[in-house]
Parts: structure tokens; C-alpha cells; sequence
């Protein structure tokens, strides 16, 4: 408390710096930002339900699937809804205790991600590798921080710090190893592996079937991994908010369609989830109808 009885903080603040610029399109970036947001809402919680809902699907593949889904919302709630607002009110003011927040769980989804992903290429091993097997082992001071971006990235509050972060940078190329060079080594020792038991299989369209059963997975990997190394490669300022809104939102809205929707598995799951929808209003309908001819 100061001596006039003013309050002071020595809280930072960060402007978001987002689409500062286009102002004047605020409206329509909202509108598409909305949108994007609610079909990567939509089409995740889509298949945690299906896959919930379904016994056919309660299966080591569809867990991990069910998971992706779960924490592709995470991934997107983290940025996203912050960015809505900043283009519905103007406001591109972020406090710091939610920079913070927003920059936990952003890398927090992030880090899972890649583990889970790692997961899942081995449980893929596993079922083309030892199909007969797969069952029973899967058994401090205050100040306004231009923040060019619309959420709380790493990359981002390092070019914005005045301090030096030569420890930072040492501690992140270590956790990198961990969160992206071992996991990308095992996803490609499986498929290393994959690919010399599918080139075995003397029939082709044995191969082309074995070998599809993994396309949905490295589709999203080299989706995940490559907006990824393309946005922290990249040293482009004016590309930068584009690219972290790719590397935000493109695995989290193509993971349904990609992973999802194109299974036959799923497909099936949401025609018999359909079906079962149709037969109990019926029942219900006939129910009713009898309950008023008693009635009477």
C-alpha cells in the first residue's frame, strides 16, 4: 500500500499481440476462430462418447484414441477461448498470473501428446509384430509485454524477456530430448519394425492391409511433429502467429476425420449408436400408446 493508499503491484502484464493488426476483420476472425473451435470440440466429444458408450470399441487401441480425443479439447481449451474473447471484446491484456496458467497447461498437453502418441505407435508394434501376443501384453516488476502471438508460448516469452535465458534455453534443449527426440526415436524404431514384418507378408494385399492399419497414426505423427518443428524453426515474425494457430489447431481438427471418422470401426459404432437411438424412442412410442389405450 502506497502512501497516498494507492494499490500497488509488481505483477507484469502481457499484451497479446494476436490480430492486433486486423482489427477492421475482428468480426470475421472471430466467426472463424468460433468455428474452428466448436468442430474440434464437436468431433472429439463425438468420439469420447462413441467410444464410452460402445463395448466394442473398450479395446487397448480405442483407450488411447479415447485419451487423444480428451486431450486434444485440453490441448485447444488452453488457447483458444482466450483468443475468442480477445477478438469479441478488444481486450488483448493478459494477466500474468494467466499467461502463466495458459503456458502450464499448454505444455503440460503438450508433453502427454507426444508420450501418448509414442504409446500408441508401440501398441500398433505390438499388434502387427505379435498379433497372437497383442491381447495378452496389452492385457517481479510491473510492465505491459508485447507478446507477438494469441496465447502464452515458450518460444514467444523468451524472444519478449529482457533477462537473460541462457538457463532456460539449457533446460528446454534437455526436456526436449525426453518430450520429443526419444518419443519421435521409438515411434520410428516401431515403424522400423513394422515395415520389415509387413515387406514379409508375401501377399501384397496382405501387406497394403497391415500396413493401412497404421496409416491414420503416422498421418497424425508427421502432422504433430512436422507444424511442429516447422513453427519452432521458423524465424519468420510475420508467419509466426499463423503458424502457431496451425500448430494449435490442425492435429486437433483433423484427428477425428483422419484417425476417427474414416474407421470402419467407428463408422459402424455411430450407425448402431443411431439405430439404438431410433429403436428406444420407438419403444417408448409404442409404450405410451398402450399405457392410453388402458386408459381408456
Amino acid at each position: 500500500m502506497g502512501g497516498d493508499g494507492s494499490n500497488i503491484t509488481s505483477e507484469p502484464r502481457f499484451f497479446i499481440f494476436a490480430f492486433s493488426t486486423f482489427e477492421n476483420q475482428r468480426l470475421i476472425i472471430l466467426t472463424v476462430v468460433l468455428l474452428v473451435y466448436l468442430i474440434i470440440l464437436t468431433g472429439n466429444l463425438l468420439i469420447i462418447a462413441l467410444i464410452c458408450l460402445e463395448p466394442r470399441l473398450h479395446t487397448p487401441m480405442y483407450f488411447f484414441l479415447c485419451n487423444l480425443s480428451t486431450l486434444d479439447i485440453m490441448y485447444v481449451s488452453t488457447t483458444l477461448p482466450k483468443l475468442i474473447y480477445v477478438c469479441h471484446t478488444g481486450d488483448h491484456v493478459m494477466s500474468y498470473t494467466s499467461c502463466m496458467t495458459q503456458l502450464y497447461f499448454f505444455c503440460a498437453s503438450g508433453s502427454i501428446e507426444s508420450y501418448l502418441l509414442t504409446s500408441m505407435a508401440i501398441d500398433r508394434y505390438v499388434a502387427v509384430c505379435f498379433p497372437l501376443r497383442y491381447s495378452l501384453i496389452m492385457s517481479k516488476k510491473f510492465g505491459l509485454v508485447v507478446i507477438k502471438s494469441f496465447y502464452c508460448e515458450i518460444k514467444t516469452l523468451m524472444n519478449a524477456s529482457t533477462s537473460d535465458t541462457y538457463s532456460l534455453k539449457t533446460t528446454i534443449a534437455v526436456a526436449s530430448v525426453y518430450i520429443g527426440a526419444i518419443p519421435s526415436c521409438l515411434v520410428m524404431a516401431s515403424y522400423v519394425r513394422i515395415i520389415y514384418t509387413v515387406l514379409k507378408i508375401k501377399s501384397s494385399a496382405g501387406r497394403w492391409k497391415t500396413f493401412s492399419s497404421c496409416s491414420s497414426h503416422i498421418t497424425i505423427v508427421v502432422l504433430c511433429y512436422g507444424c511442429g518443428t516447422i513453427f519452432y524453426l521458423s524465424q519468420s515474425h510475420e508467419n509466426e502467429i499463423i503458424l502457431s494457430f496451425m500448430f494449435v489447431t490442425l492435429v486437433p481438427i483433423l484427428n477425428p476425420l483422419v484417425f476417427s471418422l474414416r474407421n470402419r470401426d467407428i463408422t459402424q459404432a455411430i450407425r448402431r449408436q443411431i439405430e439404438r437411438r431410433i429403436t428406444s424412442q420407438e419403444t417408448d412410442i409404442c409404450n405410451r400408446s398402450t399405457s392410453v389405450l388402458c386408459y381408456f
